[in-house]
């Protein structure tokens, strides 16, 4: 062993060398979390120029480096806030210059007094029925009779006053518009109503709802048949304008439209025809979604049931038998869906069918016979449903007014062709829709007749009012003359929607296309018509 002094220190350094280096290399090795706090804790104990020291030094500034990162930001932004608050606003000058107003010398002019002029209500819209609007209209027709006299109306809310133009092969303006209180009395100016005594035939009319909402059942129908009865009470408290919100008889029309909501498909033949007629009507003038699905629904079956020679018969079952009668409430029921815009699958082709319907119970003299060209008893339903339809114009319906023409109207002296509630019924729209002399002197017998008529029964009403009803009519002998009557809602029921024919629905007096049934091949399911009313 050599004792050279000169050789121990560089054996000390190798000796050191040795040890350290697995202290070196531990810094490398994976440390539990745990772990690593206690090396960090211990090596903060050791002396500061240890290894364990700078160890425990080293993971402490990797540990406070992502904490920085994001405190250090936050502080400074909150230091800036604090500074940026404290700063005192600066103040703007401005300089403000005061103008004394000049006085006027002129005087002013006097102003004078403005007068006020009672505002009339507008006449009822004309509807334009046809493909080329630019196409002049007749002359319309002048009423001989008075205005009616000053009656009270129902009330109407405005909700209800405005109904949507219906969208359809044809142009339709006002459809329900004349219906609407203010002007109710226009139409009834301007067509000739009022009438008779007792408050015209305005008065004559509310009389007529005030008794049927008396007789109405609890459930909403009428009786003598109650589907049939209840459709044309609703349609007398529809002509008249009345829906579910109106005052008087809002609570009356909403119990007879969920009567024939729920009791039309237990109805056939020509009550469901009635049905359908009136919850179509109903639809138009509320646009209650659920109506509108249940008129279509009528519509659909009076569609499935036509004949193919055009008409209907009693069970609609296709038959080969154009009843004249039951065609006239179908053909009714049709154009009531087509002015309320409901569209059903066929609803056009029918309406051209139905046509050619009428046209095979046409007799070659003139008038409609009841199942074919022989008699001529419902010559009024023939010609109202050819006017409807779009055929005015036919010869089938203008020969059949001409039948018509010598018609009187005495309601307790009836005799002679046409003396029967149900064909006054449609003799009253035909000869409107007619217009000119044909309509003024029918008006001029019908309405007074009918007002004067009325049975009135004074503060029998539910609210205290006057009501009134009408009695079969009687013949020249007195005895009476029931015809197609089935009761007392019968006569007033169709009484009543003869004198509202002057509002219900606008007349148009423009000439029409005559449509050629005869060179129609059918193939086509659009057809453009005028509708008259």
């Amino acid at each position: 062993m050599s004792t050279n002094p000169g050789e121990m220190p560089e054996k000390s350094e190798a000796v050191s060398e040795v040890t350290l280096e697995p202290d070196l290399m531990k810094l490398f090795e994976e440390m539990t979390f745990r772990e690593k706090w206690r090396r960090v804790f211990a090596g903060l104990k050791a002396p500061k120029d240890s290894g364990d020291y700078k160890f425990a030094k080293f993971q402490l500034m990797r540990l406070s480096a992502p904490i920085a990162a994001v405190l250090v930001p936050v502080v400074a932004l909150m230091i800036m806030a604090v500074m940026s608050a404290m700063a005192p606003e600066p103040v703007v000058q401005m300089e403000v210059t005061v103008i004394e107003p000049e006085k006027m010398e002129e005087k002013l002019e006097e102003i004078k007094e403005i007068i006020e002029e009672p505002l009339e209500p507008p006449p009822p819209e004309e509807m334009v029925m046809t493909d080329d609007p630019t196409r002049p209209a007749g002359p319309p027709s002048e009423t001989a009779l008075a205005p009616s006299p000053d009656t009270d109306f129902s009330p109407q809310p405005a909700d209800f006053d405005s109904v949507a133009i219906v969208k359809s092969p044809v142009i339709m303006k006002g459809i329900y518009g004349s219906r609407t209180p203010g002007a109710r009395g226009s139409a009834l100016a301007k067509y000739g109503g009022g009438g008779g005594g007792g408050g015209g035939t305005e008065g004559a009319v509310l009389r007529a709802l005030r008794w049927l909402k008396r007789e109405q059942k609890p459930d909403g129908s009428w009786d003598q048949p109650p589907v049939a009865m209840t459709g044309l009470a609703l349609l007398c408290y529809l002509a008249h304008g009345e829906t579910p919100a109106s005052e008087e008889f809002g609570t009356t029309v909403e119990k007879a439209i969920k009567y024939l909501a729920e009791h039309l498909s237990s109805s056939g033949g020509y009550e469901w025809a009635i049905a359908t007629y009136a919850m179509s009507e109903a639809y138009g003038m509320t646009r209650i979604p659920m109506l509108k699905d249940v008129a279509a629904k009528g519509l659909e079956r009076i569609i499935k049931g036509q004949n193919p020679g055009g008409g209907w018969d009693y069970g609609l079952n296709n038959t080969d038998r154009n009843d004249t009668s039951v065609m006239g409430w179908c053909a009714q029921a049709l154009k009531a869906g087509k002015l309320a815009g409901i569209e059903v699958e066929g609803l056009d082709n029918a309406i051209r069918e139905a046509i050619k319907g009428f046209k095979g119970n046409a007799a070659p003299t003139g008038g409609f016979g009841y199942t074919g060209p022989g008699c001529t008893g419902l010559t009024a339903t023939g010609v109202l449903c050819m006017q409807l339809l779009g055929a005015a114009k036919d010869p089938a319906c203008r020969q059949g007014l001409a039948v018509m023409d010598p018609w009187v109207f005495k309601y307790n002296a009836a005799a002679g062709p046409g003396a029967d509630i149900y064909y006054w019924y449609y003799a009253t729209q035909a000869k409107f829709h007619a217009g000119g002399e044909i309509w003024n002197n029918w008006n001029k017998m019908f309405s007074i007749e009918l007002v004067n008529s009325q049975i009135i029964l004074k503060g029998a009403g539910v609210d205290g009012k006057d009501i009134g009803y009408w009695e079969c009519p009687k013949g020249a002998d007195g005895k009476e003359v029931k015809g197609h009557s089935t009761g007392l809602v019968y006569n007033t029921c169709l009484n009543c929607l003869q004198l509202e024919v002057y509002y219900r629905y606008l007349p148009t007096y423009k000439e029409q296309e005559v449509i050629d049934l005869a060179q129609d091949t059918g193939t086509s399911d659009e057809i453009s018509i005028e509708v008259r009313e």
